[in-house]
């Protein structure tokens, strides 16, 4: 069982109990519960329906929002809060932020912006030039997009199916590849329902977590960790699910074994999104080698699952609970969307109902 961990987040009010004190106590607020070994405290908050994180070159953390429309720059500081700031607005569910040779790109459904040369100008950022214009879009689902540049210096950009289940061919759910200047499009990988994570690892392999569809269950499907292992990979949506269980719509003439499965089953309705590996050796044991992956929780599951960090071992699927996003009694605190490891060792966690930043670290 894990244990409750007390996080900082007590610290973070303390400024605050002095002109409190007056109206009589503070009450405790309740605490996402960190693995034995590890500590979770708010690195940052003011950011509404927080989404994607991208570290800049000069330490500062960007993040992409949902329903705020916004993107954030924030600041840290040696002493006190971190600063933050809203370099672009008015932006259609700006979810996905890749920081590439001082710019930041930032995904808005059917555009891709960028933002040049912007930690040089966080107290008056520039105006987003629009990049890309025309990204496949219809009306439905799954349009808004977790954006990453890759170890060979181009874009990535995954577009998801427009419905839960639906005939879509090639034009959608599939992962699209770009130049760092919008062009030469490639659509790399196709039967992916909604992927809003992608990372490599060492050996520059891609890997993807993809939503699993809705209304066959509270236990099926699962949702997937993937690794795409060369371009034109099918994995299996709208035809099969999880590698191995065939739609009841168009599962027929369609064999799970025409697919790339999963390299990992994640659990039904988790919703895992944002996901990064984490080989720096300054992290803690439970960290090492493993692929981070934020679960944002179901939204239509009789129990509901997800809520939480885990940590999966790419070799044997293992997964460990790093944070659970809930409080002791199973009531819901937050929703997990991003996981970013800094060069401290300790990682960022994106919480979008609760605005905030988590950093999660080895407990003292």
């Amino acid at each position: 069982m894990r244990n409750p961990v007390r996080s900082s987040l007590a610290a973070s009010v303390l400024s605050l109990v002095g002109s409190l004190a007056a109206c009589g106590a503070v009450a405790a607020t309740p605490e996402p519960r960190a693995a034995p070994g590890l500590a979770v405290e708010v690195f940052a908050s003011g950011l509404p329906s927080a989404r994607e994180i991208a570290l800049g070159a000069h330490g500062t953390v960007f993040v992409g929002s949902m329903a705020a429309g916004v993107v954030y720059a924030v600041t840290p500081h040696a002493t006190g809060a971190p600063q933050v700031r809203i370099v672009a607005s008015g932006l259609q569910q700006p979810v996905g932020v890749a920081f590439h040779d001082g710019a930041l790109f930032v995904s808005a459904t059917r555009r891709i912006v960028v933002l040049r040369n912007i930690e040089a100008h966080l107290d008056a950022p520039p105006k987003p030039d629009t990049l890309i214009a025309d990204l496949p879009w219809r009306e439905g689902d799954h349009d808004w997009k977790f954006i990453a540049f890759g170890p060979d210096g181009r874009l990535y950009v995954p577009i998801g199916a427009p419905c839960n289940i639906c005939a879509i061919g090639h034009d959608y759910g599939k992962i699209m590849r770009f130049s760092a200047d919008g062009t030469h499009a490639e659509s790399i990988a196709f039967g992916i329902r909604n992927s809003v994570g992608l990372a490599w690892d060492a050996r520059g392999a891609l890997w993807f977590t993809d939503n699993g569809r809705d209304w066959l269950g509270d236990d099926r499907p699962s949702d997937e960790l993937n690794r795409l292992d060369h371009d034109g990979q099918e994995f299996g949506y709208p035809f099969c699910h999880q590698g191995d269980l065939a739609d009841p719509q168009f599962g027929a003439g369609h064999p799970c074994s025409a697919f790339t499965p999963p390299v990992v089953k994640l659990g039904a309705h988790v919703a895992a999104l944002g996901l990064r590996f984490d080989g720096d050796p300054a992290a803690p044991a439970a960290l090492r080698g493993r692929v981070l992956i934020a679960e944002h929780g179901s939204w239509n599951r009789s129990t509901p699952s997800g809520y939480r960090v885990v940590a999966v071992d790419p070799a044997t699927g293992a997964q460990t609970v790093l944070l659970d996003d809930r409080a002791a009694d199973g009531t819901v605190l937050g929703r997990p969307a991003d996981v970013q490891p800094l060069p401290d060792g300790s990682v960022l966690i994106s919480d979008e109902r609760r605005g905030v930043l988590l950093r999660l670290h080895a407990a003292p």
